[in-house]
């Protein structure tokens, strides 16, 4: 089974773009969807995404209250179980 983050990248670059480009996300994930340019609306869509995906909790506030993609992988791993 895929790591978290694995997951993640995945869903980011098969759902999220900017001005049309897909995301850029670096190795470490260290990176904030909305610093990048991904719209509120996006990312609400993102955060159901998220939810569905990995069968969690996961509210558009508690998307851009986390800082990066990173903490997004934690914050997940952090409810599983």
């Amino acid at each position: 089974m895929s790591s978290t983050a694995d997951r993640l990248r995945k869903l980011v670059g098969e759902n999220l773009e900017v001005d049309g480009q897909p995301i850029d996300l670096p190795q470490d994930l260290n990176i904030s969807l909305l610093e990048a340019g991904v719209s509120s609306m996006d990312l609400v869509a993102f955060a159901k995404l998220v939810s569905q995906e990995f069968d969690i909790t996961f509210s558009p506030e508690e998307c851009t209250r986390l800082g990066s993609v990173r903490e997004v992988a934690e914050f997940i791993d952090s409810q599983a179980g």
